[in-house]
């Protein structure tokens, strides 16, 4: 952890595409910073492509689609892509919205089931506006759960054969195949980017356990300051690490990459 460093080199200065989570990414102690904001702004105007890809539920999708300055959010870790064409708000996904929404009530079903062992748990406020998750609260309106419990609960998840993953404040959890890291890769190819091209002009930002597989297909890849909570347990790490948590950190990473040019 030591020897990561929080500079930019030169490969950066061919990044044209900025992909970021959104919780304790953008955010910050359940807020967004006003840095944050600024930040999406200034790349924006600086020319670079502006894509969230988040776990965040769709009614959230929604509001950052719609209002912040982005170019396109995958939302619920992939499941689906809003995307304004034409100045209007479209929404797409590779599987009928209708098998989406039976599945995820099936799940609901199981998820309720394993949570009657952890009665202290419950699922998130805003399930009721999520398409195709099912998501578990483990920090964001109540105090953080401890790590091991969320891996228990994971595991459970994964027995079902069901997807699910842990950020920094839910656990989510879905039926099908997409994830961030196959949705942002076909995203990505489906605006005319190779392989190749990916790795050396889209980077990813993110802030824990559910980012590692982004850290993996992007070697630009940058962890802001809370990432070092989750450092020994990630399969994939981020090439550069911020000083400032949170949106802070995004605003100092937007700094340095302008810097870059």
């Amino acid at each position: 952890m030591n020897s990561v460093t929080n500079e930019l080199n030169q490969d950066w200065k061919h990044v044209d595409w900025v992909l970021t989570d959104v919780d304790d990414t953008l955010t910050w102690e359940g807020r967004l910073p006003p840095e944050t904001l600024i930040a999406l702004q200034k790349l924006r105007d600086s020319g670079k492509k502006m894509v969230a890809v988040t776990g965040a539920c769709a009614g959230w999708c929604d509001h950052i689609a719609q209002l912040w300055p982005v170019d396109a959010v995958l939302g619920e870790n992939g499941a689906f892509i809003m995307e304004k064409k034409g100045g209007y708000l479209t929404l797409r996904s590779d599987v009928p919205l209708e098998t989406i929404r039976q599945n995820q009530q099936q799940l609901k079903g199981q998820v309720e089931e394993i949570l009657q062992d952890y009665p202290e748990l419950g699922l998130t406020l805003d399930q009721s506006y999520r398409l195709c998750e099912v998501a578990i609260d483990i920090g964001q309106n109540r105090p953080r759960v401890d790590d091991a419990v969320i891996e228990e609960i994971v595991a459970k998840i994964h027995a079902l054969g069901a997807h699910a993953t842990a950020s920094s404040i839910h656990i989510n959890a879905w039926y099908g195949e997409h994830s961030k890291k196959a949705t942002a890769t076909a995203f990505l190819a489906g605006k005319g980017l190779s392989r190749e091209e990916m790795t050396t002009r889209a980077c990813y930002v993110g802030d824990s356990m559910n980012d590692q597989y982004m850290f993996e297909i992007l070697p630009n890849s940058v962890g802001v300051a809370n990432i070092k909570h989750y450092w020994d347990r990630l399969a994939f790490h981020p090439s550069v690490v911020m000083d400032q948590p949170g949106g802070y950190g995004f605003a100092e990473f937007t700094e340095k990459l302008l810097a870059a040019e």
